[in-house]
């Protein structure tokens, strides 16, 4: 028998089942420590759940916000019916909720408990909780807490964790199929906002910003690369770089690049005078070398049904066609161009060549006129010689009643607009934009009568594209920038990115970029001119049938 002391002896010596002391100690911790794994990944997956529902109906809420009535409304409901779903992570079959949805009404944006407005936000330290529906341009939503009860983590002691998800979004919105082009405000200081309705109608001499080449060694009106009042420039849309990327978006019909944003865009550097070429092919003038804008035949660069402009061209003799371009056989100012008496009162038109649409009066009489409209000389006064343009076409009695052609800011005029007479006339195509002829008699030596002739219709690249469609190529809409002031952290200058846009305009082309000399070499208009008349607001509803009135709203996550 084994005495007592013996057992004692063989307990102290023996070593099998040590281990288990070893696990009984540990167990705890390695349960807990396998638990924790297995416990983030219900609570991550739990919150990627929420996260991405609340991105979800951040974004939805988003896309109603265009400012009209009932925005906050419908975009409150818009996120509460995308998130009504179940979560598989989280503990109960409950759906995951926002809030409730109400009545759509005006101004509903503090009608939610988990959403709320913005009209600006930058952080959520810094915004501005929306008014009404009419500034409500962000969202933020809050999806509400959901709880994961730990499974393992729970044998060290913690019962489970609460999830939260919030989302911020706005909408961002561009206007696609119009070539990037801008003007820095004209009238910058006294209308900084630039109240379209105090120059519709009006003529605007815009200068392209050309790096300071204006051909022939002529002065330039702007310093090169200066952005001052009035500069007619280009907004990157990602089409390519150099002047012939930039002479497609002018030119071309079917334009590269991207859409421009409604609220900013970078400045494209200036380019040279020859891009303004392809502006010209919107009137059927087709200068040397726009192979690679155009293609070989020109055929990407269409001209509109209405070119009447105040160009003409000699006819060649047996009557063949001259040349489409300006200069030697092409388009030049002619024997007998409308030249303005002053800014009041219409010319004598008896010894007038058939006239393109005019500047304003105050415009005409000189390179750099005499208009004070606004307060500024670059800007008109809308009053120009519509007797002698009717008498010098042969177009008879002029109308006394109008459309306003889709644009509220013409409705009701008794007188024409430029843009007006222009959709008026293609209307009446078959009298109206008929080719014309007249002759003129040289008193100098070589004495001889040439026959010129005049367009309506396009005489190159005819029919043209009909004004009103998409696109109407004598409609550029064009970004009002305030280039001058702090609006853009300072002057605008080629290197400027993000240029907050004012707003857009819709500007109707009154005549071709060129120079147009006097015999005794007076210059009238410099190739750098690019001279337009306010038609009104660019309409930036979706599914238009102007190019003008193409828009697309795309949402987009702050965080």
């Amino acid at each position: 028998m084994v005495s007592a002391k013996n057992l004692i002896n063989r307990f102290r010596k023996e070593e099998r089942g040590a281990v288990a002391a070893t696990y009984a100690l540990a167990i705890i911790p390695l349960v807990a420590m396998a638990g924790l794994g297995f416990d983030y990944a219900r609570m991550a997956g739990m919150d990627s759940e929420l996260q991405n529902a609340a991105d979800q109906a951040a974004l939805a809420a988003a896309t109603q916000l265009d400012g009209k009535a009932g925005a906050c409304a419908r975009a409150g409901n818009a996120a509460i019916g995308l998130v009504q779903n179940q979560t598989i992570l989280a503990d109960g079959n409950d759906a995951i909720d926002v809030d409730t949805t109400i009545a759509v009404a005006n101004n509903q944006c503090s009608a939610f408990a988990n959403i709320r407005f913005f009209s600006a936000y930058t952080d959520p330290g810094t915004f501005t909780l929306a008014t009404g529906d009419a500034d409500a341009d962000f969202v933020e939503v809050t999806i509400d807490g959901r709880e994961v009860t730990y499974s393992l983590v729970a044998a060290a002691g913690a019962d489970g964790a609460d999830g939260l998800a919030l989302a911020v979004a706005g909408l961002g919105s561009a206007l696609c199929k119009v070539p990037p082009v801008m003007m820095c405000n004209p009238n910058e200081t006294t209308d900084p906002d630039f109240n379209i309705a105090n120059y519709v109608g009006k003529g605007i001499r815009l200068v392209a910003n050309v790096n300071g080449q204006n051909g022939a060694g002529e002065s330039v009106d702007e310093d090169p690369g200066s952005y001052g009042p009035g500069v007619f420039g280009y907004l990157e849309t990602g089409a390519g770089n150099g002047a012939v990327a930039t002479a497609r978006t002018l030119g071309r019909s079917s334009l590269p690049g991207d859409c421009v944003s409604i609220d900013g865009a970078d400045v494209k550097p200036g380019q040279q005078v020859s891009v303004l070429d392809a502006l010209n092919v919107r009137f059927g003038i087709y200068a040397n070398g726009l192979n690679n804008v155009c293609d070989a035949d020109n055929g990407l660069c269409p001209p509109s049904a209405n070119s009447r402009i105040d160009l003409v061209r000699e006819v060649p003799p047996g009557g063949s066609s001259g040349s489409c371009s300006i200069g030697p056989g092409g388009w030049e100012v002619g024997p007998r161009p409308y030249r303005a008496v002053d800014a009041v009162n219409n010319i004598d038109p008896s010894n007038t060549q058939p006239m393109g649409y005019p500047r304003d009066k105050c415009h005409a009489t000189s390179l750099a006129g005499n208009c004070t409209g606004n307060g500024n000389s670059r800007i008109g006064d809308g009053n120009w010689d519509r007797n002698a343009y009717y008498v010098t076409n042969g177009l008879g009695s002029m109308p006394t009643t109008w459309s306003s052609y889709g644009y509220p800011e013409l409705a009701g005029r008794t007188t024409p607009t430029r843009y007006q007479q222009f959709r008026y006339e293609y209307e009446n195509a078959a009298t109206m934009l008929a080719r014309k002829t007249f002759q003129h008699t040289r008193t100098s030596p070589p004495i001889k009568t040439i026959d010129y002739e005049h367009q309506g219709s396009p005489l190159c690249q005819a029919p043209g594209i009909a004004p009103g469609t998409t696109p109407d190529r004598r409609v550029l809409s064009i970004a009002v920038i305030n280039c001058s002031t702090a609006d853009n952290g300072g002057p605008v200058s080629a290197s400027t990115t993000d240029a907050d846009i004012g707003k857009f305009v819709d500007v109707f082309l009154v005549e071709p970029t060129a120079r147009r000399l006097a015999p005794d070499g007076t210059r009238y208009t410099n190739n750098s001119d690019v001279y337009v008349e306010v038609i009104g607001a660019t309409t930036v509803g979706g599914g238009g049938t102007q190019g003008q009135e193409i828009r697309k709203d795309v949402p987009y996550l702050i965080e």
